[in-house]
């Protein structure tokens, strides 16, 4: 997606041909053009701001506070000076877009559509424009919006890259396949080697299921050096689909072990299946299988047991310690699970269990007076057994 610099740069080239350097209060040349070079954007505000006296009412003043303001990174000068210019004449673009960029930058999208709905209505083919309204409708959620702006755009200028890719990966999402092609194709045809572009017909051919046109794309795009997870997922998942179980795990066994998931292991798994190598089958499955459980999911069932003690559910309590424990051998729920058959279901043999694989985990120091009330208690209680 196209970020807003583009718009943000669009409007300080506009301004930069409007700013003028001479004014019947005149202001150095020399002097301006010595801040601007350098880049000292507040000192040439403060020194304008010092040149024109309040009320400023000249347009060319205006103009040159205004511009310089923005620059500066005081938006809320540089709004005020445009807004006056707006009140002088409303239908002047120039004023419009820098409103507009303006409070895009503050962040005040509404105010900002508005402006550029105030262009687009006279200018209906100015795609800067068209496109920054469809990034303010894909940000506010505005979907009819986004892809009216959107499809206005790509008619404008079907070779621009983000514009066509936004546009056919949307469409993609709702299955529209013909339509997805038809963004795509102009803009593709005019950038064979885009990446942006290659990926979203990659996303469009593997969702058709296209195998064959996905290896292509998807080894175009290692050849450009895209070696994302999501482009390697897909060249190995059309290499499976066209049953090229060898290609498909060089695929993927080339991806780092920190970009490895569940998914990648699963098809791992099911290439060496379909060489009939079940004993990799079985390593990759298992991998995936610890990739798709989160490592918190024990912990997650121990809060939920306490809250269940809370409450004075014991069964439910019990039922989540024990769910808890198919997923890790958790030191805590150990010592839960014995305080629980200790204190509440009154199972002696149980907690002396539990106590014990407590303390078989070797519970670091910060855990002493559990380690010592744990020890004090499986003493107690073996004496107390018959």
């Amino acid at each position: 997606m196209k970020t807003f610099l583009l718009f943000i740069i669009h409007i300080i080239v506009i301004n930069a041909t409007c700013i003028k350097f001479s004014d019947a209060q005149t202001a150095n040349d020399a002097t301006l053009l010595d801040f601007y070079q350098g880049q000292r954007y507040l000192e040439a505000a403060a020194y304008l701001k010092s040149i024109y006296k309040e009320p400023v009412t000249d347009p060319i003043a205006l103009r040159n506070l205004a511009y310089t303001s923005q620059l500066a990174g005081k938006l809320v000068d540089a709004e005020g000076y445009y807004q006056r210019l707006f009140d002088i004449d409303s239908t002047k673009t120039n004023i419009l877009n820098s409103l507009a960029g303006i409070n895009l930058r503050r962040g005040n999208l509404a105010k900002a559509g508005a402006y550029y709905t105030r262009i687009i209505a006279v200018d209906t083919a100015n795609f800067f424009v068209l496109n920054a309204l469809s990034n303010i409708a894909l940000r506010t959620g505005d979907t009819t919006n986004y892809i009216k702006y959107l499809t206005r755009g790509n008619r404008v200028n079907p070779e621009d890259p983000d514009v066509a890719a936004d546009l056919s990966n949307w469409y993609v999402d709702k299955k529209k396949f013909t339509l997805a092609e038809n963004a795509l194709n102009k803009a593709i045809n005019a950038d064979t080697q885009n990446v942006v572009l290659l990926q979203s017909l990659l996303k469009l051919t593997h969702r058709q299921k296209k195998w064959p046109e996905t290896v292509e794309t998807g080894l175009q795009l290692l050849q450009l050096d895209d070696g994302t997870y999501s482009t390697a997922f897909k060249l190995a998942q059309a290499y499976y689909g066209l049953k090229n179980y060898i290609c498909c795990l060089e695929v993927l066994a080339n991806l780092s072990s920190m970009a490895q998931t569940e998914s990648s292991y699963y098809y791992m798994g099911m290439c060496y299946q379909s060489l009939k190598k079940n004993e990799k089958a079985v390593k990759y499955f298992d991998l995936a299988i610890k990739e798709g459980i989160s490592p918190s999911i024990a912990t997650y069932y121990g809060e939920m047991a306490r809250s269940y003690q809370e409450i004075n559910q014991t069964k439910k309590a019990l039922n989540a310690y024990q769910k808890g424990l198919q997923f890790a051998d958790s030191p805590i729920i150990f010592y839960s699970l014995a305080t629980l058959y200790d204190e509440k279901i009154k199972n002696k043999a149980q907690a002396v269990k539990y106590f014990k694989k407590y303390l078989s985990t070797n519970p670091p120091v910060s855990q002493q007076a559990l380690i010592d009330y744990t020890k004090s208690r499986v003493t107690l209680l073996n004496n107390k057994q018959p």
